[in-house]
């Protein structure tokens, strides 16, 4: 006997075309949108279905309609008030447009981050916002984007995806202009905490430019550097220390730092996890703030001024962020129209995997152009944790 009803108990089409005394076919087509049906044909669907609790089949409508209007975003560290807001803003700007989300947090692991991209994948989301994980998450998406998907990269660029858009910050220009304050004060002896200090050797020979195609901290470190020989310095590699993504880490990098270069005056973090271990630190070490040693920190969340002092810091557009990654992402599919439907099976395509292009009636055939690169502005916020270098104040250059 055939089985009227779905697994979860709610009412099939078959059920609801026998209430309404019409075939499958048109039962199908009124509720699935498609096709055509009499009105009077139409009108009996409709009450059966209202009458039974009819709920439609999402997956299949979108076989029929080639979209599931909804789009992925995968973010680093939902924890973090910075990726909360720029959530909430790619969240508003996509539901204005029709459009849900499927979120998903990788805790920055890589297993944990192609885990999201699979179920993504799987549930034919129409396009995808992310926050990479790494240098590396380039290969797990380029197979998605050469597959047709539209990504847009949420803060964090991808030199080896290019086909993808990015929306970021100007993070040198923004580091340049927080140690460029602090050297105005008289700072020479000026120490930056960042998750890409291992990788000075090689940001020591970098162009002076924006460093845009560098990961947020690489590229303010980047800035760094600059702002110091702008002010006729030599880096010291002794100043330039590292820690992970990790408040009580900051925190022990930022002691360890202190009590083993004592002439040290200033520090800048380069975002705002380092910059609370920093706050920490400080507090733990007797100096007094600003009058013995200055601090900056990258991005202005809601405790940097219920601190005292309260702290400089690099202000993110976070919401503008998000909002300008949603847009970017409805302007790609209202674009390419998301002919997607027809997929027998939605698999993911293996990093490097040839002939990804879409079975007939799948995914849309990709596009070969570079993706855009929008860069918003981050701006200096003083406080009262930056101040004129303690002892006599040496001449400007």
């Amino acid at each position: 006997m055939h089985n009227s009803q779905r697994r979860d108990g709610s009412p099939s089409i078959v059920e609801v075309a026998r209430a309404a005394g019409v075939s499958t076919a048109t039962a199908g087509r009124v509720l699935g949108g498609y096709g055509q049906t009499s009105p009077a044909s139409r009108t009996k669907v409709e009450e059966a279905a209202q009458r039974l609790g009819y709920r439609p089949n999402g997956l299949a409508r979108s076989l029929i309609h080639g979209s599931t209007e909804t789009v992925g975003v995968i973010v680093t560290d939902i924890g973090n008030s910075f990726f909360a807001s720029a959530v909430r803003a790619v969240t508003d700007a996509v539901r204005a447009a029709g459009y849900e989300i499927l979120l998903a947090n990788t805790d920055s692991d890589p297993a944990a981050e192609q885990r999201a991209l699979k179920v993504m994948w799987e549930k034919r989301v129409d396009g995808l916002v992310i926050a990479p994980q790494g240098p590396g998450s380039a290969e797990r998406l380029r197979a998605m984007a050469e597959a047709g998907l539209p990504i847009v990269l949420l803060d964090r660029p991808l030199a080896a995806l290019p086909q993808a858009d990015q929306v970021t910050i100007n993070n040198t220009a923004c580091a340049r202009s927080a140690v460029g304050h602090l050297t105005r004060l008289g700072h020479r002896r000026i120490a930056v905490v960042s998750e890409a200090a291992q990788e000075l050797e090689r940001l020591l020979d970098a162009p002076a430019g924006e460093g845009g195609d560098e990961p947020p901290s690489a590229a303010r470190l980047v800035g760094y550097l600059a702002a110091l020989r702008r002010a006729g310095l030599d880096p010291d590699p002794a100043l330039v220390v590292h820690s992970p993504y990790d408040r009580h880490a900051a925190e022990r990098t930022v002691r360890r730092l202190l009590r083993r270069n004592p002439d040290v005056t200033a520090v800048f973090c380069t975002d705002n996890v380092l910059s609370s271990g920093a706050v920490a630190a400080l507090q733990d070490s007797g100096k007094s703030c600003p009058e013995e040693i200055s601090l900056v920190g990258f991005d202005d969340q809601d405790w940097t001024t219920l601190v005292r002092p309260r702290l400089t810091v690099v202000r993110q557009p976070r919401r503008e962020l998000g909002t300008a990654a949603g847009r970017q992402l409805i302007a790609r599919l209202t674009d390419r129209g998301q002919a997607r439907a027809g997929a027998d099976a939605a698999e993911l395509p293996g990093p490097g995997a040839e002939g990804t292009g879409a079975p007939e009636g799948g995914r849309p055939e990709p596009e070969t152009a570079t993706g855009e690169r929008i860069v918003l502005k981050g701006r200096l916020v003083t406080r009262d944790s930056t101040g004129p270098a303690p002892g006599p104040r040496p001449a400007s250059g």
